[in-house]
Formats: structure tokens, C-alpha cells, sequence
């Protein structure tokens, strides 16, 4: 029996029927785009932005505290998902086409599934907010495409717009709540692996040839750019 949360409000409903209407007016071509861009394209493209994020994290002064906040961002994502797990159970949503007709479903098997808060929504806001506490360049354009995410969900028909939203809460609340005790952890990690053979991972071996003299002014004019400029990762302040 599910919970009395499953008799969603007219504006739920009403948001859910619009936008999986737009599935049934498109060409069969581009429901099956957005399928695969909502259930692996956006994941693809994610883990893409942190791979890039990691690059240029090894090459900053403070390239420890960077790759730390790095490593918080699939350590949040887990973190969340496990906290999804009781949630979804207590509140035992079901997915919108069980209680609802004339939703166009895109993809199978979720019949079986809880519907609230998306697994979706809430490890692309995960990525998203962890990622802009690191970079944040790269961290709006993730925060883009978690909002890309929660739309396809709806336009597959396997989720309402509480679901996605839920999902964007729970992620942000752990990332940000959590953030600073991860970090009291991971920063010492990672100076600790920076002085091992792992030290590659932490920081960008420097270019062959570099002397004490070119490592000296690179030190230089990374001071005078820091002066200039505020640091862009929250974590490294």
C-alpha cells in the first residue's frame, strides 16, 4: 500500500502530463535520443566533466585540496544514493504510469520500482554541486545538465517533477552538509598520496627541462594570479 504522498497535486500532475505530452507529439527518433541521453547519455557526459576537472585540478597550486574536493564528489553521490535507499522505502512511491493512464512510457522496467526521489536527479545534482565546489565553470555546466536530467525523466514518463526535485535536495543537502568534514579527511589523504608513487594522481609532473629557475617564476606568476584573483574552489578557500 502505498503512502498517501502517491495522490500527487494537480500542479505535479498536471507538470508531468506537459512535458511527457511533448514525447508523444516528437518523431519516434527523438524519443529514443532522449531515452538514452536521460538513462546514460547525461551519466557519459558527467563523468567526462570530472575527468576534465581532475586534469586541471593536478595542475593548480593547491592541487592536493583540489583533488580532495575531486574525490568528494563520487564519495556525496554514494552517500546520497545509500540515504535515497530508507527514503524511497518509508514514503514507497509508485511510478507515475501505475496510478496514472496516458503517460508515454520510454523505457522498461521500472514498473517495479520506487518513484520518489529519482536515482537520476539526485547523482547528477550530486556531481553538479560537488563538482562547483572544486571548479565551477565545470560545475555549472554539470549543474546544466542535472537539470537536463530531471527534464527527460518526466519526458520518459517514469518520474514527477516532486521526484526530480527531491532528488536535487537530497543531493545538494548531502554535498554541502558533509563537505566539510570529507574534506578534514581527504585533504591530508591526498598531501599523503602526493608524497608516494601515487603522487601523479595529486599533482602534474612538471615538464622536463623545467629548472629551479622556471619552477621559480612559475611559482611567481602563480602568486600574482592568485593576488589578482579570488580562488575559484570553495573547498581550497
Amino acid at each position: 500500500m502505498s503512502t498517501p504522498l502517491a495522490d500527487t497535486t494537480n500542479p505535479d500532475l498536471g507538470l508531468l502530463y506537459a512535458v511527457n505530452g511533448l514525447a508523444k507529439r516528437s518523431p519516434q527518433w527523438l524519443d529514443h535520443l532522449v531515452s538514452w541521453i536521460g538513462e546514460y547519455g547525461i551519466l557519459i557526459g558527467l563523468a567526462m566533466l570530472g575527468l576534465v576537472a581532475w586534469l586541471q585540478a593536478r595542475r593548480r597550486p593547491d592541487a592536493p585540496v583540489a583533488v580532495a574536493g575531486l574525490l568528494w564528489v563520487p564519495l556525496s553521490v554514494a552517500i546520497a544514493e545509500l540515504a535515497n535507499l530508507p527514503i524511497a522505502a518509508i514514503v514507497n512511491r509508485p511510478r507515475p504510469f501505475v496510478d496514472h493512464s496516458g503517460l508515454l512510457v520510454l523505457v522498461d522496467g521500472k514498473a517495479g520500482t520506487h518513484s520518489f526521489v529519482s536515482d537520476h536527479s539526485t547523482m547528477t545534482m550530486g556531481v553538479a554541486v560537488a563538482l562547483f565546489l572544486v571548479n565551477r565553470r565545470l560545475g555549472w555546466i554539470a549543474g546544466g545538465l542535472a537539470l537536463l536530467q530531471g527534464f527527460c525523466r518526466m519526458f520518459m514518463g517514469v518520474h514527477y517533477p516532486t521526484d526530480v526535485i527531491g532528488g536535487f535536495a537530497l543531493a545538494a543537502a548531502v554535498v554541502l552538509l558533509l563537505a566539510p568534514i570529507a574534506m578534514a579527511v581527504l585533504v591530508p589523504l591526498c598531501h599523503a598520496l602526493g608524497r608516494t608513487a601515487l603522487a601523479p594522481l595529486i599533482r602534474a609532473p612538471e615538464r622536463a627541462g623545467a629548472g629551479p629557475r622556471g619552477r621559480r617564476r612559475g611559482r611567481e606568476r602563480g602568486a600574482v594570479r592568485s593576488e589578482e584573483q579570488p580562488p575559484e574552489s570553495d573547498l581550497a578557500a
